[in-house]
């Protein structure tokens, strides 16, 4: 079956597109009891819904994935994020499962406190990754009534990583596949939660053949899935033949197109070698002349983007689903190419309106703290576009800065952790000194522990501290405590390692300001 071209204003009318297709099949065109109007005479629909009228109506939309943070004050930032990207209008956002992360837990980093937060107090329709790989039916069952307390809705049911299928079955309980978690939430849930399963255009790694995988997706779509979100690719026509070819099997239930804008030589290299994915010749072509700088490869990753989704948009694409990486830049440049941004009109009520169903009617709500005019750092909020540069292990989803989020709570280091580093007991004014001396010289305390960072500095020392850390060094040891400082720098190069941020071409200059506690 070949696939029709179609002009980009040309609304899909059939079956023969591949992308429009609303299956009539009872496993996919459940009818859920209708959610009453709210408040505000809004309708509840649920994000299957929606999907279908947009690719029915031909409306063009977008989709944006991101990731939990491994810091709190990450956690808090990357919300600062979303509202930011909230406000060019995507469709869902979706929330990644992190298994070493403790993502069913209560944390401020867990996968389900991060979608809670994007659904409740951001305001944006979210989707939470859940994998069976390692968990059982008990721990499943314990997730997704949290996240059905939580006011989620919508599920992106996964395998998980496994180290591999044998490790998985030792695991006694353990969904091995993910049609089995897809099931069991069928069946423990009814129509509830919306379910979302993952495709491989190429297949999947670990499958036998393309053809295996299909059947494989098939067979999740068969157990209640409601749409499909594909791994990523880098030509048009991967996506393009795999959807022909999930039709060609009954495939039916939309199927959306999972784009990874290129931001970073090193990262691409990295993503694929997981994925198990051969970048095209060509790319890699334009790229290894361009890798050693991060602003050429990141422009690179936009223009490429822009043009894959152009020629899916040709093909009679609707909709797409852009993994972030958390940066923001890339991505709203290329939906603002694509006319697919569009910041919302000035809200008529002065907070903002969650998108927990269970809340729809609520009419009291504190204002949102991003109302209120934002600080100098608002300019500088890009600054994690460059993944090389001085901030990349900052704590933040790619660049710490300042919060808007009162409303996300922020817990410092585990008291255990930090009793650790600044030693079990103080007994005088020189142990508190060779606390800072410690943190200076990055070396272990007398109780043999490393101190990696102090109460009110949660990261360890930037790089450029090492061109004056024997100087703060003797001066901690006697007792001037410093706690924030940094060397002069005069017409340093952009690029250097230490100092250098931002394009290349640039200059750096610093004064050298110093503030400390004097015993």
């Amino acid at each position: 079956m070949e696939l029709d071209r179609v002009g980009r204003e040309r609304k899909p009318s059939n079956a023969s597109s591949g992308f429009s297709t609303i299956s009539s099949d009872s496993d996919n065109s459940r009818a859920p009891s209708p959610v009453p109007d709210d408040a505000y005479g809004n309708c509840f629909k649920r994000l299957s819904t929606k999907i279908r009228e947009h690719l029915s109506s031909g409306d063009r939309f977008f989709s944006l994935e991101f990731f939990p943070p491994r810091t709190a004050s990450g956690a808090a930032n990357l919300l600062g994020r979303m509202e930011r990207m909230g406000q060019g209008g995507p469709l869902f956002i979706d929330v990644t499962w992190h298994t070493s992360g403790d993502p069913g837990s209560d944390k401020e980093t867990s996968s389900t406190t991060i979608a809670a937060a994007a659904c409740n107090y951001v305001g944006l329709e979210t989707v939470l990754h859940v994998a069976g790989c390692y968990s059982t039916e008990v721990q499943i069952n314990k997730w997704l009534r949290k996240a059905k307390d939580l006011g989620i809705k919508n599920l992106l049911a996964l395998r998980g990583d496994c180290i591999g299928l044998a490790d998985c079955v030792q695991h006694e309980g353990a969904f091995i596949y993910a049609r089995d978690l897809v099931r069991y939430i069928r069946q423990q849930y009814g129509d509830y939660f919306v379910i979302a399963v993952a495709g491989y255009p190429s297949g999947h790694p670990d499958a036998e053949s393309y053809a295996d995988d299909l059947q494989h997706l098939k067979e999740k779509v068969d157990a209640g899935a409601d749409f499909i979100v594909t791994q990523l690719f880098f030509e048009s026509k991967s996506f393009l033949n795999f959807v022909r070819d999930c039709r060609d099997i009954g495939i039916t239930v939309p199927i959306l197109p999972g784009i990874l804008p290129i931001q970073g030589f090193q990262s691409v290299k990295n993503i694929t070698k997981l994925s198990k994915l051969e970048v095209p010749e060509g790319i890699m072509h334009k790229l290894l002349p361009i890798k050693e700088n991060d602003e050429a490869v990141r422009q690179f990753g936009v223009d490429h983007a822009v043009q894959l989704i152009r020629e899916l948009f040709d093909n009679g694409v609707v909709g797409v689903h852009m993994y972030t990486l958390n940066r923001e830049v890339a991505t709203i440049e290329i939906l603002k190419r694509l006319g697919l941004w569009q910041e919302a009109p000035m809200r008529p009520l002065p907070w903002k309106m969650t998108a927990n169903h269970k809340r729809r009617e609520d009419d009291v709500r504190p204002i949102f703290w991003s109302s209120r005019p934002r600080s100098y750092v608002y300019r500088t909020q890009n600054w994690d576009e460059f993944p090389n540069g001085r901030w990349g292990n900052s704590s933040s989803p790619s660049f710490n800065d300042i919060s808007n989020y009162y409303l996300f709570h922020l817990k410092p280091h585990a008291k255990h952790e930090l009793r650790r580093m600044l030693c079990e007991e103080l007994n005088c004014e020189q142990d508190v000194y060779d606390v800072f001396y410690c943190y200076l010289t990055q070396t272990a305390n007398k109780d043999g522990h490393k101190v990696s960072h102090i109460p009110w500095n949660e990261e360890e020392l930037a790089p450029e501290t090492a061109r004056l850390s024997s100087e703060l060094a003797i001066c901690n040891k006697h007792g001037v405590l410093t706690i924030n400082s940094q060397p002069n720098v005069n017409c340093e190069p952009s690029t250097n390692p230490e100092v250098g941020w931002g394009n290349p071409g640039g200059f750096v200059f610093q004064k050298v300001p110093r503030s400390s506690y004097l015993f």
